[in-house]
């Protein structure tokens, strides 16, 4: 097994193979793989376990995670570390030495601590410290010491003196006999444990260990984060709906989440979108305010779930930024909703435009001017929207007159003209 991994792990085009292409689970993977480096090692290899099929893990990482490990182009530290310890959990209820890809993580160990060890003899550190110490662990069979701590944790500590790569040995001879995790080792370096790292890093976390409760947390959002994948490509269960959105405080912290994946989401499933920019926007502090989330919302198509999207955020109470004094819906109002109905009224001329010159054949303008106009004259009816005041009110003026054709065009303009 040894041998073919190696192999596998030399040819070329193994870096080149696309993570984003048409496969969903790849790009799933790749989803994960960019956002996963603020969240625990242990959590991400969870996540990674629900994504993909345990048939296909092998092959994935090969494909996949291997490149990571070993790049031919310049890679973040933190991704090299994330990609050993998943390498490494794959394989994580049996013994290092039957991991097959104990060969790769063995070469890459001896291949940067020789880099690691030339750069100190000249009086430097090597950049590449932590991740040694990282793949020592791992060989030494105590890789679940890392499970608890991300990847940017884990690249930006600095190590003690005791714990670089001069000082982190493995037997070859030992590792070549599949021995390495039954070997005493008598070197006091050797016992030490991540707790050392913390200790002598004033940016490390504390020592923590993963506790069944922690193990069952990180289980439920390594679900719920493969569940609001597939719901940008199909419409979730009822049941799936039920366990994701209680999880949605979680999602948003563990800043994984996209604009690109919003638009598809709210579009299949307008049900769960509500609580995930709740959850989005009040994950946020008075110094990120508007929310980045907040930009996707002028440009989706004006349809019935993005009015309903749209209404249910205006009418949220939920407290937004610590010590602001603003709530979900005041800051939809104020950031959010002259851009928005300024784009559907865009939206909805090209939509009349594409109708005259027989492009479409379909009635998305009709209906599209109907939902916009029940839509503002619902917030005119709910005192969300002033339009003696609003800027917006000018431009739905027009807009429902030049459309007075539709009966609830012909209402709202009524309404309008009547408020001034």
């Amino acid at each position: 097994m040894t041998t073919i991994i190696t192999a596998t792990y030399a040819l070329p085009q193994m870096s080149s193979l696309p993570v984003n292409g048409p496969d969903p689970v790849r790009a799933s993977v790749s989803h994960l793989l960019t956002r996963a480096y603020s969240l625990p090692c242990s959590t991400t290899a969870q996540a990674f376990m629900q994504i993909v099929q345990p048939t296909s893990r092998f092959q994935l990482a090969l494909d996949v995670l291997l490149p990571l490990l070993d790049p031919i182009s310049p890679c973040e530290l933190a991704q090299r570390i994330l990609a050993s310890f998943l390498l490494y959990s794959l394989y994580a209820p049996h013994p290092i030495a039957i991991n097959p890809f104990k060969s790769v993580l063995y070469t890459t160990f001896t291949e940067e601590r020789e880099k690691a060890v030339n750069v100190a003899h000249t009086g430097g550190v090597s950049p590449n410290e932590q991740l040694i110490w990282v793949l020592w662990k791992i060989l030494k069979g105590d890789g679940n010491d890392i499970g608890p701590y991300s990847p940017s944790t884990l690249a930006r500590s600095p190590l003690p003196p005791k714990l670089r790569a001069t000082n982190l040995l493995l037997d070859e001879e030992l590792y070549n006999d599949n021995d390495i995790e039954e070997t005493p080792y008598s070197n006091t370096d050797d016992s030490q444990s991540i707790s050392e790292l913390s200790d002598t890093s004033g940016s490390a976390e504390e020592e923590q260990y993963v506790t069944p409760e922690e193990d069952a947390r990180n289980e439920t959002i390594a679900k719920a984060m493969k569940l609001l994948l597939a719901a940008r490509e199909r419409v979730l269960t009822l049941s799936e709906q039920r366990f994701i959105i209680p999880t949605m405080p979680a999602l948003a912290a563990s800043k994984m989440i996209t604009n690109l994946d919003l638009a598809p989401l709210i579009s299949n499933n307008p049900t769960i979108a509500h609580p995930l920019f709740v959850a989005l926007l009040t994950a946020s502090d008075e110094t990120n305010l508007p929310s980045p989330f907040l930009d996707i919302l002028p440009f989706l198509a004006p349809t019935l779930s993005t009015f309903d999207l749209m209404g249910r955020l205006l009418r949220d109470a939920t407290p937004v930024g610590a010590g602001t004094g603003i709530n979900v819906g005041e800051i939809v109002r104020a950031e959010i909703l002259g851009r928005f109905i300024h784009e559907s009224i865009n939206w909805l001329d090209q939509a009349e435009k594409q109708e005259r010159e027989g492009l479409i054949s379909d009635d998305r303008f009709a209906v599209g001017v109907q939902n916009l106009c029940r839509f503002y004259h619902s917030l005119i009816k709910l005192s969300i929207v002033n339009p003696t005041r609003d800027a917006e009110a000018a431009e739905m003026t027009h807009f429902s007159l030049r459309n007075a054709r539709f009966e609830e065009a012909n209402a709202l303009y009524r309404a309008l003209v009547a408020s001034k």
